[in-house]
């Protein structure tokens, strides 16, 4: 800070010192002095009030069953300030009787202290809207602070300690309450452009036309275009001159773009794999030994559920520079093989019908592509076959299906009495030989 600064900073507090001596005395008058004690009293009634309350109501949402989440999340949300709801209920009526039977100063404290916290109530459930964590804590605790000062009379003297404190990029003036009405400005247009894209979002996801791929990178570039519209409005409103901090913009965007190539190669590869449709939402893909259908396509990430229901997020770059494997792709038909072997005494034409028949007995396998059963070899102890048929459901798992069909040969070849060999070793046990064998010469 300067000079200047520190004086107006020194003023301001002597003022502010100087009005909370003559509160403090002020408190030493009687109607004062029962203002306070009022208060007071109404807190600790209503502590006790949330301390008996609370728990009823908490057991009452509980056997709320099948109630919308939306309704039991406002119910939550009142139930965590039945105090301060309990407070305001309290305050408000008796601020008003008090005015009708006394004078107007002998309320002021109350009226004063029942605004603080109707204010601070409102600001706690309006808040609520705000999906963002950190956007709805800072947004709260801004909103306190500023109507507490407003009801306080406090606002002016505030404005002018956050303005002195400032400093000078080039020609634009950064102060702290220029940062406190980018942070407001800038919040609210956050809030108006994150409602607006998922209004967008539900009605582009509506549209059968639009593929899921195209669904995905519509919604993202509406994202990134109304969240920087509303970032660069906010500055330009609070007065922000944007060509000033064009140098200095530039050398943390070159400092980025070393630091942060991963994340841009992410970001280009996730834009590529929208435009060229290779895998979109609902794929059954395979990468590596990793398997399972596609549940989100991320701006860095592709999100990829299991059957056993991990999910793995694999970046990007892998799936544009690595091979993946995608079941799914042009259609869900999805082709499986499995191998067995029977004797060399059963008949090979039987065998081929009994396993095509048994094959097409299983659920989910798919009679409008028939079942084939071809000899690939004839090998030391069997005659081997493959049995290859079609499903179109691979979400549903793939060893599963496999196993059922083999269930299905073994129960068929039993019925038919076709055996499945499997080698077999002979033990034979040899002459002792004596213990004691001649020696010769």
């Amino acid at each position: 800070m300067d000079g200047d600064t520190i004086t107006i900073t020194q003023e301001i507090a002597l003022g502010l010192w100087a009005q909370a001596q003559l509160f403090l005395t002020g408190l030493l008058r009687p109607w004062n002095a029962y203002q306070v004690a009022i208060v007071i009293a109404l807190f600790i009634a209503a502590h006790a009030m949330d301390r008996v309350f609370g728990p009823m109501c908490r057991e009452w949402m509980r056997r709320r069953e099948g109630w919308p989440k939306w309704r039991m999340r406002i119910l939550v949300m009142l139930h965590r300030r039945l105090r301060l709801i309990f407070f305001v209920a309290m305050i408000w009526p008796l601020v008003w009787v008090m005015r009708e039977v006394t004078w107007p100063s002998r309320s002021y404290i109350l009226a004063a202290v029942g605004n603080l916290a109707l204010a601070w109530l409102v600001i706690a459930i309006v808040t609520r809207l705000i999906g963002n964590n950190f956007l709805r804590s800072m947004v709260r605790y801004l909103g306190w602070t500023w109507v507490t000062l407003s009801i306080l009379n406090l606002t002016d003297e505030a404005q002018t300690i956050l303005d002195s404190a400032a400093f000078e990029v080039g020609e634009t003036r950064l102060s702290l309450w220029l940062l406190v009405q980018a942070v407001i400005v800038i919040g609210i247009l956050f809030t108006l452009a994150r409602f607006t894209s998922t209004a967008t979002a539900a009605q582009v996801r509506k549209n059968d036309d639009i593929s899921p791929s195209m669904q995905v990178l519509v919604v993202k570039f509406m994202q990134v275009l109304l969240y920087g519209a509303a970032f660069f409005i906010g500055l330009r409103t609070v007065g922000v001159d944007l060509t000033g901090l064009a140098v200095l913009s530039g050398a943390i965007g070159v400092g980025l773009g070393f630091g942060l190539q991963k994340v841009v190669s992410n970001l280009v590869s996730g834009v590529i794999i929208l435009l060229d449709k290779s895998i979109k939402p609902g794929d059954v893909i395979s990468l590596g030994e990793t398997f399972g259908w596609i549940n989100s396509l991320g701006a860095r990430y592709v999100s990829i559920t299991t059957r056993d229901g991990r999910e793995y997020l694999i970046p990007n770059e892998d799936l544009i520079t690595g091979q993946v494997v995608n079941w799914s792709h042009s259609n869900d038909f999805v082709r499986l093989d499995i191998y067995f072997g029977t004797a060399y005494g059963d008949d090979p034409h039987l065998v081929r019908k009994i396993a095509v028949e048994a094959a097409s007995g299983v659920a989910r396998v798919l009679s409008s592509k028939p079942a084939v059963c071809h000899i690939v070899g004839f090998g030391d102890n069997s005659v081997d076959y493959i049995l290859r048929f079609w499903i179109r459901d691979p979400t549903q798992g793939l060893t599963n299906i496999r196993g059922n069909v083999y269930l299905a040969l073994w129960d068929a070849f039993k019925a038919h009495d076709i055996s499945i060999p499997f080698p077999q070793r002979e033990v034979r046990m040899l002459e002792d030989t004596p213990q004691n064998p001649p020696r010769n010469g």
